[in-house]
């Protein structure tokens, strides 16, 4: 895989003369991203046509720009509406919503695109230059390590439970059964599925996520004639260009903190099925781990909109690299990706850099220009498509459940999901009124069945030996670093308790 800067430059200047595809890729990828249900993997599929029909570099060129910019679009729902368009931007939810709540959507929308932008730039950035050495954590990530990848997620559990532990425990644990429901991971017995064929392959995480925080968002919003607070309500009528450069401000003095969190993402990212969920919540528990104010996240801060955003669009990189490099892709998009790649005669694998290293290069730079294009593009929308919090809810609560709706039905077509999507909107709006925690459900009902699944495929190959989880370095490095994380807070809070005891005696 020797680095050819000649082929770099090919690449970026076959970009630029597509520049008109990158902006139109862009466009569809972002409304996409931003409506729940319709993920980027489904989009491409409706396009293979497409794909198929036009050169090979022109359809990466348009696959890889959808791609980025679906993970950039989840994010406005997410802070606007509190309805996250993808598993990905779930997490954003947890300071972006309490942002605009307070009048502070424009911020947080710019906070959002500025993250997004410079997570994706630095991941791919460092993809091209490092791809043969990021390439060989794929093979030292099994299942031993992504249990413990998987508990450091689920620890989260008890971070946005803090107001509430036993509450926000018992939503986690009800997560934890949800995603039970199915057929077992050896045997294929059927597990809480009542007899009805549909819930044999697990409850669909989309009517998940669209029952428990769209519908019930919509419900919860008809009680009240506006998504805003008083005070937020009157500085969104002030709202103008000065709150997105405030945005921008905001984002780059905290640029470290972007830079970190989405090489959380990219690790998490090379990991064949882990996905951008997985990278979301993890980035967001670790960065209010090492936070100095730990009991503002979920408040409405900064922070809490930059981690999870900047490790989300991280993936991105991480989720083409296994695909390229080995063959295996990272993850939905990626496979339809290498279908149409399959289907033009590309092979994939190392030989991919030798025969063709315009491809396997170009995949990258093709993310730095549709990056590059997105925050040109976003940046001058945020003060207008911030103003959509200002629809009164009585308009806008029928729109966002019909809207909602569709997404729920379209990635498997059956009435059946249309049904569990209202069910888990009545769940939702329970919690909601009795202030069980629907963030820590939805951490169960993601991460539960993936944690599951790895432990016990670990299970299997070791011969049901338990100590197998702590048979490798990598995992034993990572379980020190879990049991540190979670003794960490607690240490630090006595310390500064301690302190404060001290400076109260004096």
């Amino acid at each position: 895989m020797n680095l050819s800067f000649a082929v770099l430059a090919d690449q970026f200047l076959l970009n630029f003369s597509y520049l008109w595809l990158i902006v139109l890729a862009t466009t569809i990828g972002i409304i996409i991203g931003a409506m729940p249900g319709f993920g980027s993997a489904n989009t491409i599929i409706m396009l293979l046509p497409f794909t198929l029909a036009v050169d090979i570099e022109v359809a990466m060129i348009f696959m890889v720009s959808l791609f980025v910019a679906s993970h950039m679009g989840g994010g406005i729902t997410s802070i606007l509406l509190n309805i996250p368009g993808n598993g990905g931007a779930a997490a954003t939810c947890l300071d972006g919503y309490p942002m605009a709540r307070k009048g502070l959507g424009q911020q947080a929308l710019v906070l959002s695109f500025v993250a997004s932008t410079v997570g994706g730039v630095v991941t791919a950035g460092l993809s091209i230059f490092l791809l043969p050495y990021i390439a060989r954590l794929a093979f030292y990530m099994h299942s031993v390590e992504m249990v413990v990848i998987l508990l450091f997620g689920i620890t989260l559990i008890a971070s946005v439970a803090s107001d509430n532990m036993l509450k926000g425990l018992i939503a986690g644990f009800l997560g934890l059964l949800i995603g039970a429901i199915g057929a077992d991971h050896i045997y294929s017995t059927p597990r809480g599925t009542f007899g009805m064929i549909e819930l044999y392959d697990g409850v669909p995480l989309i009517a998940v996520l669209i029952g428990v925080f769209a519908i019930s968002e919509a419900l919860k919003m008809m009680e009240n004639d506006s998504v805003l607070d008083e005070s937020g309500l009157e500085m969104m009528r002030k709202a103008s260009w000065k709150q997105t450069w405030e945005g921008v401000t905001m984002a780059f003095a905290r640029t470290w903190h972007m830079v970190w969190t989405s090489l959380v993402g990219l690790v998490i990212g090379i990991v064949p099925g882990a996905g951008a969920s997985i990278a979301a919540f993890v980035a967001y528990q670790q960065s209010r781990l090492f936070s100095k104010t730990p009991e503002k996240y979920g408040t409405g801060i900064p922070e809490g909109v930059i981690a999870p955003e900047s490790a989300n669009n991280g993936v991105t990189s991480g989720d083409l690299i296994p695909m390229l490099v080995i063959g295996v892709p990272g993850g939905t998009t990626a496979a339809v990706m290498m279908i149409v790649m399959t289907y033009h005669g590309v092979q994939l694998g190392p030989r991919l850099f030798i025969q063709n290293p315009g491809i396997g290069y170009g995949v990258f730079i093709t993310m730095l220009v549709a990056y590059a294009v997105m925050l040109f593009t976003t940046l001058p929308l945020t003060k207008y498509v911030s103003k959509l919090v200002l629809i009164p809810t009585p308009v806008l609560a029928p729109i966002i459940i019909a809207f909602t709706l569709v997404g729920a039905f379209a990635p498997r077509g059956y009435m059946f999901d249309l049904w569990l999507t209202l069910l888990f909107g009545a769940i939702g709006y329970l919690c909601r009124q009795t202030h069980f925690n629907v963030v820590a459900l939805l951490i169960g009902v993601i991460l539960g069945p993936l944690l599951e699944a790895n432990v016990m495929r670990a299970l299997r190959i070791s011969g049901n030996d338990p100590w197998v989880f702590f048979s490798s370095t990598v995992g034993n490095v990572l379980w020190v670093a879990l049991v540190l994380s979670l003794l960490l807070p607690s240490v630090v809070q006595w310390r500064r308790n301690r302190a404060a005891a001290r400076m109260a005696a004096a």
